[in-house]
């Protein structure tokens, strides 16, 4: 097998005994990991239970993991052999990293790839709800004709668009939407100030009660949603609000009924909680909805890149060099 580097030190501990499962993912075959990672036994699942996940993982040493399999304080225990986990993804919801760590068990995330891929499934989702195209498909689909259901449009060039999170994928955004020519842009994160030409730095609060369109790029909050009823409340009448970042950043709940009084009047949602959503919770709005299946990540291209960027932590691992971008490194590795 190619290795990934030519100087790439001796794996002592490690040989073609050594099992790496990948777990969550579609893929028709491994050979980019094996390519990577080099001659190890490579085991995959879906890992949809905790029961699937011991069965296929449970001899694994290292796991390769999408967002679908959840590693509990429950599951972790029951996986013995297992000395890392490499989120192939930059969210670690799933994982409980204070009971890997506990475990000895490093952890590290991909948050590197995909930027291009989720800020233009962004911009899609907001031009396609800003232009009611949802509805306007149900509408023709259903015999009708006319726009009048539709009113009121409005240029880009009479809205202010804000964004939420101002990191990588935020800032990509937010370049998207003047390009497209939103008359004013609006942008809030957390833990730094925005600072791009053309972005005007804004409380939370600001950015919900001033935006014709919001687009969510920020972390979870460990307690509660960052969008609940007192925030949906400040949004405008006619407003869009996307989220192609996090399921947990808004109470669902609240939305649902934030839907039905218009603001927001539509919600264009990639990510939910839990995955798939279960969409009984709007009843009676889902006409004010625009969903996708949590893949505003994905083009082929983004989906080889984060392989090879998970793989390659993996094999970073086996060699004894540190991650590129750890999340948990134990005291006592397992």
């Amino acid at each position: 097998m190619q290795s990934i580097a030519s100087d790439r030190p001796a794996r002592i501990q490690w040989d073609a005994m050594t099992t790496v499962a990948v777990l969550g993912s579609r893929y028709p075959n491994f050979s980019i990991e094996q390519e990577i990672i080099g001659d190890v036994e490579i085991v995959s699942a879906p890992g949809k239970t905790a029961d699937e996940i011991v069965e296929v993982a449970g001899s694994a040493e290292i796991i390769i993991a999408g967002s679908l399999p959840k590693f509990t304080a429950e599951v972790i225990p029951r996986l013995p052999a297992l000395r890392a986990i490499v989120r192939a993804g930059i969210g670690v919801d799933n994982i409980d990293l204070d009971a890997a760590k506990a475990a000895g068990i490093s952890v590290c995330n991909v948050p590197d790839y995909g930027t291009e891929a989720v800020a233009q499934h962004t911009l899609a989702m907001s031009l396609a709800a800003l232009r009611r195209l949802g509805e306007a498909d149900r509408i023709v689909r259903e015999g009708g004709w006319g726009f009048d259901p539709l009113r009121p449009i409005h240029v880009p060039g009479e809205m202010t668009a804000g964004v939420v999170g101002f990191g990588r994928i935020g800032r990509r955004v937010a370049g998207l939407l003047l390009l497209v020519g939103f008359g004013r842009l609006l942008a809030h994160d957390p833990f730094a100030e925005p600072d791009a030409h053309g972005v005007e730095p804004a409380t939370l609060e600001e950015v919900l009660s001033a935006s014709d369109l919001v687009c969510l790029h920020a972390p979870a909050p460990p307690d509660r949603p960052l969008v609940g009823a007192a925030e949906l409340a400040l949004m405008k009448p006619g407003s869009v609000l996307v989220n192609t970042s996090r399921g947990a950043l808004i109470d669902d709940t609240a939305l649902a009924t934030a839907l039905a009084t218009g603001t927001p009047k539509v919600a264009a949602l990639d990510v939910f909680t839990p995955e798939p959503p279960d969409l009984s919770i709007f009843d009676g709005v889902t006409d004010r909805l625009l969903l996708s299946p949590h893949m505003a990540w994905y083009t082929e291209e983004s989906q080889t890149e984060m392989r090879r960027k998970s793989a390659t932590e993996a094999s970073r691992f086996l060699d004894g060099v540190p991650f590129n971008n750890p999340i948990v490194t134990p005291e006592v590795p397992r």
